[in-house]
């Protein structure tokens, strides 16, 4: 039994590091990829910086791949494990009653944001891949900016962008906090570190919108 109890902590531990590593990338995403809505220039150079980049790429780039696939498999087994135990424990759980209806999802906007970004890892990573090891095409600095906006001309592929980002949020909104708190950060700076977990569930899948309506709607006025 005390094995585990000690394996399900690791598990929890393990997910929580990961789920912070990925918080990280998203908020150093969000960040480059909203220098395309004001200077295409700047979005193509650092695009370029981190698609050839041998540090990006060959290191920071396997390790998110690894930490993206460990997070969401870590989270459907925690998921089914607390389903177990929840319905063991039924006539004590009273659902939200005891907790709100995002933590309780964890699992339904995780799995649509694992599918979202599915869709993310074709439009542009394997787009990437292709390019410069499949087709083996030179290098062109200038090519990120224009890429990006052809994806998100067709209305289909930026609803769903909208729609993965906002339950991206959701995900964040109870994720973030619970990471922090797995990682036992409980102490006196607890409330105002939930305050920010809080913004930035907001903030950064809000930016996330606006780079793909501002442009689609731009093409279109274009």
């Amino acid at each position: 039994m005390g094995a585990l109890i000690k394996s399900s902590i690791l598990r929890k531990v393990v997910m929580a590091l990961s789920g912070l590593f990925l918080v990280l990338f998203l908020a150093l995403h969000v960040t480059i990829n909203f220098t395309s809505v004001f200077s295409p220039d700047l979005f193509n150079e650092l695009s370029h910086f981190m698609g050839y980049n041998p540090v990006v790429q060959f290191l920071m780039q396997p390790i998110l791949i690894l930490g993206v696939i460990l997070h969401f498999v870590l989270g459907i087994v925690l998921e089914i494990q607390n389903s177990r135990a929840r319905s063991v424990n039924y006539v004590k759980f009273k659902g939200g009653a005891n907790s709100p209806w995002v933590s309780r999802n964890m699992i339904i906007s995780g799995l649509v944001v694992l599918a979202f970004l599915g869709l993310h890892f074709y439009d542009f990573w394997i787009h990437e891949i292709t390019f410069k090891y499949v087709e083996s095409n030179p290098e062109d600095p200038t090519r990120y900016y224009e890429e990006t906006v052809q994806k998100f001309i067709p209305m289909w592929r930026t609803v769903i962008y909208v729609i993965a980002f906002f339950l991206l949020g959701m995900h964040l909104w109870h994720g973030f906090s619970s990471s922090l708190q797995s990682m036992g950060w409980n102490n006196k700076y607890t409330a105002s570190v939930k305050a920010f977990t809080k913004l930035y569930a907001l903030i950064v899948p809000a930016g996330f919108i606006i780079i793909a309506l501002y442009h689609h709607f731009n093409h279109l006025s274009q």
